[in-house]
């Protein structure tokens, strides 16, 4: 099954590029982007994943705006060009490669619309590659980049209007792509004999001059088996933005250190601090507050609905939203969360979000079983 990219000198097997090197049902190709005003206004995040073994195409956008969380959610039968990025009236742009990227949700039912443009202020940073198995499967293994920049555009929701301004609507593209949980379970075989706690705090933070990235993987006795630290020169201009990555970049390699205190009865950060820590001794301390929740439900997370991957027909889109503080905190479907924070380093002031997903135990933060809520 031949595509436009098959006109590109990119293959890595002697399949078309449609045809996955995998045969696991779980390979996916995800765009991923959030925004949020510079004092927590309002935030919003989008995200689109081709599961290409699975044949689907879905897309979400997800919007807090006072009390209020608003998603659309979107998924159709994939198309056989890969290049083709539009669910309904759902519509991803990649107006250059690891440039700028434009949403456009066109009227619809749903009464959610938006018209949104990334434009990168770094270059990007290749997250270490993550894995992680069971005892029987692939349960991740994935790359990710991620490359920090502005938003300007508008939004639609409810009868109102926001406008996005550059400058003051920070946020960052995630592109990820492998093997992860999507779609259904697996069916039947033996049951495994344990699940495996999960522990996940991802911390990009926008700065004057430069963007850092922070982040961990824990398992529940508080053992990190992936980190990812990186330091980014922030530029006025894409055109001065030097290529895909940045000569000047750093990236650091050794253990993040975190002190997170959550609100009484839930796994959602009160107060937090990291610490990032190059294997060469520099290190640095940064203090998070968080101002706004963003559950990532709503970018179908966890969603019991609208989870990743799921077959919903040739094309449907749906949308929904509730308020903020009137879901369980710890249902599983509300765990996964993002909070935009303001960021203190030194005599530096930030924003940027603070992401965090803990589903079992954890020994540090004082989780006892798989969804309790800190004391």
């Amino acid at each position: 099954m031949l595509s436009k990219f098959d006109d590109y000198p990119i293959h890595q097997t002697s399949e078309p590029i449609a045809h996955t090197a995998s045969s696991d049902r779980c390979v996916y190709d995800r765009y991923w982007y959030n925004g949020h005003a510079r004092d927590g206004e309002y935030y919003f995040g989008i995200g689109m994943c081709r599961y290409a073994n699975l044949g689907i195409l879905d897309c979400s956008f997800s919007l807090v705006v006072g009390d209020t969380q608003y998603a659309f959610h979107g998924s159709r039968r994939a198309p056989e060009e890969p290049s083709c990025l539009q669910v309904g009236p759902f519509d991803l742009q990649i107006l250059e490669p690891m440039g700028r990227h434009r949403l456009l949700i066109g009227p619809n039912q749903t009464g959610i619309e938006c018209d949104l443009t990334f434009t990168p202020r770094t270059a990007c940073i290749e997250e270490g590659h993550q894995s992680l198995r069971n005892a029987r499967h692939i349960v991740m293994q994935a790359t990710r980049l991620d490359q920090f920049g502005y938003w300007h555009g508008v939004v639609r929701y409810d009868g109102k209007e926001l406008k996005v301004e550059q400058g003051n609507t920070f946020g960052l593209k995630d592109r990820s792509w492998g093997i992860r949980p999507v779609g259904e379970p697996y069916p039947g075989g033996a049951p495994l004999d344990e699940f495996q706690a999960v522990h996940f705090v991802w911390a990009p933070l926008h700065w004057d001059d430069q963007c850092t990235l922070a982040s961990l993987f824990e398992d529940a006795s508080g053992f990190q088996w992936h980190t990812d630290q990186a330091i980014l020169p922030t530029y006025s201009s894409l055109a001065d933005v030097p290529g895909t990555t940045d000569p000047n970049g750093q990236v650091w390699q050794g253990i993040v250190n975190h002190s997170i205190v959550n609100h009484p009865g839930t796994r959602q950060a009160k107060t937090a601090s990291i610490t990032m820590q190059d294997r060469s001794g520099e290190s640095l301390e940064i203090t998070l507050e968080p101002l706004l929740l963003h559950r990532m439900k709503g970018l179908g997370y966890q969603h019991p609905v609208w989870g990743h991957g799921k077959w919903h027909g040739e094309l449907v889109i749906d949308a929904e939203s509730w308020k903020v503080g009137d879901v369980d905190p710890l249902a599983l479907e509300n765990i996964h969360i993002q909070q935009v924070v303001r960021a203190r380093c030194g005599d530096q002031v930030g924003c940027g979000v603070l992401e965090q997903m803990h589903i079992g135990p954890h020994e540090p933060l004082g989780f006892k079983d798989w969804f309790d809520g800190a004391n």
